[in-house]
């Protein structure tokens, strides 16, 4: 069984939700949205546990959601979960139009702004999706209009000087701040798409290109060194549990960077140009994608899958202001258990010892897995009582241990008292015969 994530999606949804709402513990949100520009800037994603919309890290979504419904669309189908996937595609771009009501305007958190960075994650988002409405669900008049935002949207973010755009908007810098703008303006986490760029340049010149034998190798050269650098763990590492672990971008949400490498190993393997690598190479690839995928599922020093409401060893009570059913948000801690199970939502992930403590690409990796894997996720095979199976072992050994010096103890004592029982026996023998 494949679990996907779209319950958890459909409980970031704002705005006036619709009849067929799956989440019965949501309901509309964030109706005056806009007013004070005089747009409708209802709608959209909350971005995380909180009800706070952001621009840059949707567009991410939206694009590389797209991207993997383009490679891998039938694990979607074979899951009956296309016209889910659609809703949930379609409530993003609906409220990305939206954020762009001209062709120099976009709203990227709470005004509008120049941002070479955000303006051009925002045309990849309108690009991939388009491609997406056009060729899987067949609607080609949707598609044009998100076409011709990205178009604007790649016009707005040349437009010179190139700005990050948190020098537009101070108030994100604490919070989804950019780090440079040249890896949007071509197009792996939300903030660096480089090593994306290489699979996708590759990939468009050998499909399309007429540069020649030359420019493919090259840029299939480059790609290759990407990924072989992370099977390699050329500039990250594998913690003792076998998670990839890159310091500093792993630290807040350390399922983001191994589940992104996960899905552009497996994106390489499945495209046309990786059949002239060789077979040793692409199935290295592989291996170790599927290896991050089997420590998400489940096989981890914890015995537990890290997305909620899987199993019974799943994390419990993560940060999400609407599961939690309280009602102080400025309270992390009120209630201390939540009300509702965020099903299917992927939490951040454990820490460099394998340790989780606290509250990401999942989805485009359980649709290569449906089309792909012939065997259930690891966490089928996990009991309930395993992710304690550790601690319990401990505790036992340590039952064990102070049984036996107990014993142990008692065995010399009894040893020492009867030898000096005998002792005495024997001298009163011998006084009696002397």
């Amino acid at each position: 069984m494949i679990i996907f994530p779209e319950y958890p999606k459909k409980a970031q949804r704002s705005g006036k939700l619709p009849s067929n709402n799956r989440v019965s513990w949501r309901h509309d949100s964030a109706l005056q949205d806009g007013q004070d520009v005089n747009l409708d800037l209802t709608g959209g994603y909350f971005d995380a546990g909180d009800y706070l919309k952001f621009t840059f890290p949707l567009s991410w979504v939206i694009t590389s959601l797209s991207w993997g419904i383009l490679e891998w669309g039938q694990g979607y189908q074979l899951a009956n979960q296309s016209q889910y996937i659609y809703d949930m595609l379609r409530w993003g771009t609906d409220w990305l139009i939206k954020a762009h009501p001209e062709p120099n305007t976009l709203y990227v958190m709470i005004g509008l702004a120049h941002g070479t960075d955000v303006a051009g994650e925002a045309a990849a988002a309108f690009a991939a999706s388009s491609l997406i409405f056009r060729n899987y669900f067949n609607d080609s008049t949707y598609a044009d209009i998100l076409l011709s935002h990205a178009k604007d949207t790649y016009a707005l973010a040349e437009l010179t000087p190139f700005v990050l755009y948190q020098n537009s908007v101070p108030q994100i810098v604490n919070l989804y701040s950019s780090s440079n703008f040249t890896d949007e303006l071509v197009w792996v986490n939300w903030d660096d798409k480089t090593g994306a760029v290489y699979l996708l340049f590759a990939d468009l010149i050998h499909k399309y290109g007429q540069e020649g034998q030359e420019d493919l190798s090259k840029w299939k050269n480059e790609a290759e060194r990407y990924l072989d650098g992370i099977i390699n763990l050329s500039t990250c590492s594998l913690t003792k549990g076998g998670l990839y672990w890159c310091d500093g971008d792993s630290e807040s949400a350390s399922l983001n960077p191994a589940l992104n490498a996960a899905f552009l190993l497996l994106l390489y393997s499945s495209l046309n140009i990786s059949t002239s690598s060789s077979i040793e190479k692409i199935q290295s690839y592989k291996n170790f994608a599927i290896s991050q995928i089997d420590y998400t599922l489940g096989k981890n020093p914890r015995n537990a899958p890290y997305v909620i409401g899987l199993h019974p060893n799943s994390p419990k009570n993560p940060h999400h202001a609407g599961a939690s059913g309280g009602n102080d948000v400025s309270n992390l801690n009120d209630p201390s258990e939540t009300k509702y199970i965020l099903y299917g939502a992927l939490v951040g992930g454990p820490d460099k010892k394998d340790k989780f403590n606290y509250n990401s690409p999942l989805q485009n990796l359980m649709a290569y897995q449906v089309i792909n894997s012939h065997i259930d996720p690891h966490y089928v095979n996990i009991s309930k009582e395993s992710s304690n199976r550790i601690t319990t072992t401990v505790i036992v050994i340590i039952i064990v241990i102070c049984i036996s010096m107990v014993i142990l103890i008692g065995v010399i004592t009894f040893s020492f008292w009867k030898r000096k029982k005998i002792s005495r026996w024997w001298e009163n023998l011998r006084k009696q015969n002397s």
